[in-house]
């Protein structure tokens, strides 16, 4: 996802009145009054309501959507046609728990929908949730009574594990029947494993109690959340709302850094558990605090009482745990090992700002023996384009951003006397728009990056303006389906000014722009903040969460320097690989919702090269090299085996026949596994051998470098229009 940054000096203006509308839109949308319709009571469920603030937040969303989203899409009956199948679908893609007729029940609300979103009335929302939440707790209830029964494993039975395309079941007794293959299925599955069946039904009982217990602990906030997904997406593909804890972990997302204790929670048996210490962070410097250690109780501040948030949702208790910097948190701890009847230790912290590194980009040196010489290439991998948006206002110099990580990666891989850089942004799903535009900039000197479009069809060009360049030398760019938004912006420009390779496949195709809306500062929400605050009173830390949450709506669409757009298209490679993505499954061209491809005018920039002269050869040297590779042998076979296993629904619950296919297929996957090894240069496991920690198997980043490694090695190192990049 691209979020564009408000203060960007070329969009300022253009945000600036945008947000002026936007404050007049909400405080229109609070104004309205929720139409009276009476909230309906579903025996065997929680009964789940919803709140004042959600009411408030969906009518200001639902006009925020209507009147300044960039397709201005009408939220009338067709809408809330498509809004109904999302809720439904998010609900129960596997037509695993509704009944036909409780859809049937359901289908006078396809389409009143969107006026319920527009009038801030949920309870129509809630009622579909709680009939299902009924359905739930009654299939899981069934499957732990039917671990009383005794069970054939001789029998040719199946169990049909997706049922997405087949009719919604009409009786109690057929939906009945699949429970019973479910569990059948659960259990053969653990006794394949473990032959002692008594302790395998304990196991699946446990297990089936846990989802139960999950399920008891579900509130108004995840059943907004589920139908604002429905609703936003019914939109466009990244037009969100997020929940206040969604939003927290979003924001933390797109600047890779948090505030809070510096600690890997998870949830255990109703106790959260310390699952990972971040080195340097509160929780480590305390030296009180280990892995597997179970936090029983949270305190604000020196003096704060304590919260017994056993048995606790994770995200209510990471809610608490977090803060703002430099304030207190005391936690009472029972260390790993330590009955429940411990006294708990008091730990207390000044929680920090702590930056994710596993989720920054990274460096690497690839070597390649080619013509007799010795090749270095240097790797990069870019997982996002984050940034920290609150240092980045106040001034801060050394704000934390994918630009300046990048650009220190590329300082040391010069000193280390790198011969080329590959740039793999794989799996990159985009982020921030000026850090896109800033990180093209560290390859070219000055000009043009990407062209915006707003809702009144006014384009923006936004430039790189520093003339310096931290890398002259040759350059690939990695990408693959998922890579998207922000990722194609610098792909493609690169590829526009013929100043690197692209290599991999067809990428995302999201050309898009979404500005992050903070709801709590929409001035007419302020008083309702005020007072859901107090509601509230002291379960989360101030500053750890917002009230209302925030929306990423879509006001403007990006388009390359040619003026082509990455709309459906996105950004085709010079040199292509093989796709074990399924294209045909994932990019926007699959989102019905999707906005189409269009063109503009191109802008006015100059070309620092071009590879049209040497792409022909780069590719023949390739395809040479995969037609006696094993490793993409192996890669091809890796795609067939996918989509043979996607176009299967069902498995045998024959314990004889199951055991052999398993078997079959353990010794083939532990066979290939070597064989991949041994196609890489690496030793064969034996049975039972665990894989060396951070081995490299990645055969495509391997063969990026190869490819640039061929262009550096080429006699013809001038591109096609004289300027040499070497």
């Amino acid at each position: 996802m691209l979020h564009r940054i408000t203060d960007l000096k070329s969009v300022k203006d253009m945000l600036k009145k945008f947000y002026l509308v936007l404050v007049l839109g909400a405080a229109l949308a609070c104004h309205a009054k929720p139409a009276p319709k009476p909230f309906i009571k579903v025996s065997g469920s929680n009964d789940i309501q919803p709140d004042a603030q959600q009411s408030i937040v969906c009518q200001t969303v639902a006009t925020l959507i209507s009147k300044y989203n960039y397709k201005r899409v009408e939220l009338d009956d067709s809408i809330s046609a498509v809004i109904y199948d999302r809720y439904i679908k998010l609900l129960d893609e596997g037509h695993n728990y509704l009944l036909a007729s409780d859809i049937a029940d359901f289908s006078k609300y396809r389409k009143s929908l969107s006026d319920d979103a527009k009038s801030g009335n949920l309870n129509d929302v809630f009622y579909i949730f709680n009939v299902y939440q009924k359905r739930y707790f009654e299939h899981i209830n069934y499957s732990i009574a039917q671990l009383d029964k005794d069970f054939d494993f001789t029998k040719n039975e199946t169990f049909t594990y997706d049922r997405e395309n087949l009719p919604w079941i009409a009786t109690q007794t057929e939906m009945d029947n699949a429970w019973s293959l479910r569990v059948k299925y659960d259990l053969l599955n653990l006794k394949l494993a473990n032959p002692d069946l008594a302790k395998d039904k304990e196991t699946l009982k446990k297990r089936y109690q846990n989802l139960l217990d999950q399920g008891k602990k579900l509130n108004n906030q995840d059943v907004f959340q589920l139908f604002m997904d429905a609703f936003t997406n019914a939109i466009d593909p990244h037009t969100n709302y997020f929940n206040p804890a969604n939003a927290a972990n979003f924001n933390i997302d797109m600047s890779r850094q948090l505030e809070g204790i510096g600690a890997g929670l998870n949830t255990d048996n109703e106790y959260v558990v310390i699952k990972s210490v971040m080195a340097g962070g509160p929780a480590d410097k305390s030296k009180q605090i280990g892995v597997d250690d179970r936090i029983v109780a949270v305190a604000q501040g020196k003096d704060g009482e304590f919260q017994n948030i056993v048995g606790w949702r994770i995200d209510n208790a990471i809610a608490l745990i977090r803060g703002s910097k430099g304030t207190t948190v005391r936690l009472e701890i029972l260390p790993k090992g330590a009955s429940a009847a411990s006294k708990p230790k008091v730990v207390e912290m000044v929680r920090e700002k702590i930056i994710v590194k596993d989720q920054s980009a990274k460096r690497e040196i690839k070597t390649y023996i080619s013509n007799g010489k010795t090749v270095k290439i240097g790797v990069i991998s870019v997982p996002a384009f984050y940034i920290d948006f609150n240092d980045y206002k106040s001034g801060n110099p050394n704000y934390k951003s994918t630009t300046h990580d990048v650009k220190l990666l590329i300082d040391s891989l010069k000193k280390d006397g790198v011969d080329g850089i590959v740039m793999d942004m794989r799996q990159n799903g985009g982020g921030s728009l000026l850090e896109a535009i800033d990180l093209t900039g560290l390859f070219i000197k000055t000009g043009p990056v990407v062209q915006v479009r707003d809702t009144e069809d006014k384009v923006e060009i936004d430039k790189d303006e520093d003339p310096g360049v931290a890398y002259s030398g040759p350059l690939a760019i990695l990408v693959d389906r998922f890579s998207a938004s922000a990722t194609e912006i610098f792909s493609g420009a690169i590829q526009d000014y013929g100043r690197g390779l692209i290599i991999g496949t067809q990428t995302y195709g999201k050309g898009s722009v979404q500005n992050a809306i903070d709801l709590d500062r929409i001035p007419a929400l302020q008083a309702q903040r005020a007072e859901a605050i107090k509601v509230r009173g002291q379960k989360v830390a101030a500053g750890s969460q917002s009230v209302f949450g925030q929306l990423n709506l879509t006001i403007a669409k990006f388009y390359r320097i040619t003026g082509n757009s990455t709309q459906h298209k996105g950004v085709m490679p010079d040199i292509q690989f093989p796709s074990v993505i399924p294209l045909d499954k994932y990019g926007e061209d699959t989102e019905p919702s999707a906005m189409p491809f269009d063109v503009i005018a191109k802008t006015d920039y100059s070309k620092v090269g071009g590879f049209g002269a040497v792409i022909p050869q780069l590719t023949k040297l390739h395809n040479a090299r995969m037609a006696n590779s094993a490793s993409y042998k192996y890669m091809e076979e890796d795609i067939a085996d996918f989509k043979k296993h996607d176009a299967e629904k069902s498995i045998t619950l024959n314990e004889a026949q199951l055991k052999k296919e398993r078997d079959s297929n353990e010794k083939k996957s532990f066979d290939d596994d070597n064989a991949r090894r041994l196609a890489m240069g690496l030793p064969a496991l034996k049975k039972g051998q665990s894989k060396p920690r951070n081995e490299d198997l990645d055969f495509l980043k391997r063969e990026a470098g190869q490819v640039l490694t061929d262009y550096i090695n080429l006699d013809n190192k001038f591109t096609n229009t004289g300027v040499s990049l070497k």
